[in-house]
């Protein structure tokens, strides 16, 4: 573990009252290990990220990351895009988050430059885009903004532009949705957290964090304008969907 990764022991210990999860200076100062250790399949989604950056990001336009956090999908896409005059322009509604991001992103050397807002998603304009990400992103957004958002991103890519939206799922039918809960959590519990730390982290999340269906999530890239949306990512519950304008 490098030194400006904390572990996460955020829910070690047994409390009596769990308030809802919240990206506070707790959050921010452990969660590059918390994510990672948390959501099966993580690093290859940010992998892929850059991969995807390097082939659709084009000359004279702007990429997204919506919900930056730390700024992990944004390096990714920083280290592969190959277009000129591009900006990265990521968004986060924690200062706790984006002022870790901000340094973590100072200390990554590239002519691309990148702009930080510490915004809500909802209310940023996006413009000339050529990439949007969100990664981890939409499934805190109230369930009712979330169509508008999506129009709101397509209507602000270019022609030809992505949408990259991974997301927690979940299951319609009721014995995969158990079996799907228990692999993830039996994969946390392979990278170390107890089931006191799982039972914990569940409840901070619940109506926090509220997962969707992959159909949902295709039916509604489709009523925001999206032409074609695929699935290139699943592990577990995580999964992770291209959406072409």
């Amino acid at each position: 573990m490098s030194q400006d990764q904390h572990q996460d022991r955020l829910y070690s210990d047994s409390r009596k009252q769990i308030d809802a999860f919240a990206f506070d200076d707790s959050v921010a100062h452990v969660f590059a290990d918390m994510i990672k250790r948390s959501v099966p399949g993580y690093g290859l989604t940010l992998s892929m990220l850059g991969v995807l950056a390097k082939q659709h990001v084009t000359d004279n336009s702007n990429v997204y990351d919506l919900g930056c956090s730390l700024g992990a999908g944004t390096l990714s896409m920083r280290e592969n895009i190959q277009g000129n005059h591009v900006t990265i322009v990521g968004v986060d509604s924690s200062a706790a988050m984006l002022s870790r991001c901000s340094d973590i992103v100072e200390k990554h050397h590239s002519p691309i430059p990148v702009k930080l807002i510490c915004a809500d998603v909802r209310t940023i304009a996006i413009e000339k885009a050529s990439m949007a990400v969100m990664n981890f992103t939409l499934q805190f957004v109230p369930e009712e903004d979330r169509l508008t958002l999506l129009s709101k991103i397509f209507d602000g890519l270019n022609p030809g532009g992505i949408l990259v939206l991974s997301e927690k799922i979940a299951f319609n039918d009721k014995a995969e949705e158990q079996l799907q809960i228990d692999m993830h959590h039996a994969f946390k519990r392979a990278h170390g957290y107890s089931d006191l730390e799982i039972s914990q982290k569940r409840t901070a999340l619940e109506d926090v964090l509220v997962p969707e269906s992959l159909a949902t999530h295709h039916m509604r890239l489709r009523e925001a304008g999206f032409s074609r949306s695929y699935t290139w990512f699943q592990c577990f519950n995580f999964s992770s969907i291209i959406a072409i304008k």
